[in-house]
């Protein structure tokens, strides 16, 4: 299982709406949270800012096709010939308080959400099957999950019965002055850098419904940045980290790079 555990100073992140006043009132009322939107567009920024702003633990849990309910709650593990249960990231975060974030929620197998039906409404508490304990949530833990709707079908989706349970947040893309913000902060490129890779972000998005199932990210606008800033030639940099990930179809990848060519050389 992929999960950590973080507790660290604010990372830069720029509102693009009332997202921190909202996830701030549904903390203050033990609310869960439900982050949509595309990848790379800052969901996961924004949970480890709103935990550092509130002075929060954050358990990040990755979620994946193999995850199970077991992985989040905990196990028996053998320990020098005992038998020790270990709390898994969930579980830990309700004994000791914090943000339990499951990433990519929808990606984890069907049982896995079920664990979470008692800790998304008012009874707040997690049954931990085998060792006979009933968890009561702390007034400072929060449950958090995020998913891409542009992935989910009739086999990935989360269901009405869940998704009910939560209060939720749209995101998308950052508008270009937020984006191109977003850049300058974090790599330190030139404002005429920043620009032109916001414009080209923009182009990129605009055939997203033609022959892309999914778009340029904000994170690779700024690890494209980063290679041109650190001596690599455009050219190179924007293939490798903006059209190759997009497409695995060589002939789009070259179209995609005549877009990029069209904004980078105006």
């Amino acid at each position: 299982m992929n999960a950590s555990f973080t507790a660290q100073s604010p990372p830069f992140y720029v509102a693009q709406s009332n997202e921190v006043e909202l996830f701030q009132h549904a903390f203050n009322h033990q609310l869960p949270v439900l982050i949509k939107g595309p990848t790379g567009c800052g969901k996961t920024r924004f949970v480890r800012h709103m935990a550092a702003k509130l002075g929060l633990p954050l358990y990040t849990v990755a979620c994946h096709d193999d995850l199970t309910a077991t992985d989040l709650v905990g196990r028996h593990l053998l320990q020098d010939g005992d038998t020790v249960w270990c709390d898994g990231p969930l579980t830990r975060a309700v004994r000791e308080g914090g943000i339990c974030y499951l990433d990519e929620v929808v990606e984890a197998r069907k049982d896995t959400t079920v664990v979470l039906h008692p800790l998304s409404d008012d009874r707040r508490e997690l049954p931990i099957e085998r060792t006979g304990e009933y968890l009561k949530a702390p007034p400072n833990f929060m449950l958090v999950v995020s998913y891409n709707p542009g992935y989910q079908n009739m086999f990935k989706g989360m269901k009405p019965s869940t998704r009910q349970r939560f209060v939720a947040l749209r995101f998308d893309f950052p508008k270009p002055a937020v984006e191109r913000q977003v850049i300058l902060q974090e790599t330190g490129v030139s404002e005429r850098l920043a620009t032109q890779l916001v414009e080209v972000a923009q182009a990129l998005r605009r055939l997203q419904d033609h022959d892309l199932e999914e778009s340029v990210s904000t994170r690779l606008l700024v690890y494209c940045a980063s290679l041109i800033k650190s001596g690599l030639p455009w050219p190179s940099a924007c293939r490798a980290s903006l059209a190759e990930p997009l497409s695995d179809d060589e002939a789009t990848v070259n179209a995609l790079m005549d877009v990029i060519t069209a904004v980078m050389d105006a």
